[in-house]
């Protein structure tokens, strides 16, 4: 077999899409025996591009920082990056906030192209091999419909409270995240200016928070402040949504959320 090259992965890229298309087109017309020969094809093609992707990670040669004198710190692969970022969040946030916190804390670029299809290629993964892996990045579900929240990022490994979003939670999640940053920013350096600096942004939006020289303390103390007008509200909506979702969804619809189609069944 020869080894995968960016071209053939693209080439199968292609020709996922253009199987998903005739698979889509094939359970319309209520051609079943021809929908069950694309899906287990479909199904070969998605196996492929997961070999093919992992063998190209592996062959990957990283930058060799060793010449400028540097220690070369270790790959890893994107999903382990968005994984410590949201690990040092401890809740849902958007690819721009993943990236800046990854940039602000950690080695190596994370780039935002790249999580463009990571949410679709874990929801994969998931379906081919359930629980194969210790954790997913899955979307955060809303709280009303439990359907993918767009542009909103979860740890498969989160409370169902955690992961699902209502009204109030996205100045929640904004608060508690600024008090995490702020409790690593305070165990850094004073030189960690790119920390420092995703600091001040949070600051910026905490009444009472923002001053000449910005002082985690002082951060992480305002957040919580405001935090506790919102946090009770927000956890019994998180709460009911929750027990909804465990109630209604199983499998991947309780990582990746409900579909339109069983929405409107449950709802009958």
């Amino acid at each position: 077999m020869s080894e995968p090259t960016s071209a053939s992965i693209e080439a199968l890229e292609r020709r996922i899409d253009r199987l998903r298309g005739e698979l889509r087109r094939a359970a319309t017309a209520g051609d079943r025996t021809h929908a069950r020969t694309l899906r287990a094809e479909l199904r070969r093609a998605e196996h492929a591009w997961d070999d093919a992707l992992a063998d190209l990670e592996d062959r990957a040669v990283p930058a060799q920082p060793e010449a400028l004198g540097r220690k070369a710190p270790p790959m890893l692969s994107i999903r382990e990056q968005v994984h410590h970022a949201l690990t040092l969040l401890g809740v849902p946030a958007a690819p721009k906030l993943i990236i800046a916190v990854h940039d602000a804390f950690f080695p190596g670029e994370l780039v935002a192209a790249r999580l463009t299809s990571l949410r679709r290629d874990e929801e994969r993964s998931f379906k081919i091999a359930p629980f194969a892996r210790p954790y997913y990045l899955c979307p955060a579900l809303t709280a009303d419909l439990l359907s993918p929240a767009r542009g909103l990022l979860a740890l498969s490994t989160w409370p169902l409270e955690t992961r699902v979003v209502g009204p109030l939670s996205a100045r929640v999640d904004f608060l508690t995240g600024a008090i995490r940053v702020a409790q690593r920013v305070a165990q850094l350096p004073e030189d960690a200016h790119d920390a420092r600096r995703l600091l001040w942004r949070f600051a910026a939006s905490i009444p009472g928070a923002a001053g000449g020289v910005v002082d985690p303390v002082i951060v992480a103390e305002q957040a919580r402040a405001e935090l506790d007008v919102h946090l009770e509200a927000d956890a019994a909506d998180r709460a009911a949504a929750a027990s909804r979702a465990q109630e209604r969804l199983d499998g991947a619809e309780a990582l990746f959320g409900a579909r339109l189609q069983k929405l409107r069944r449950t709802a009958n």
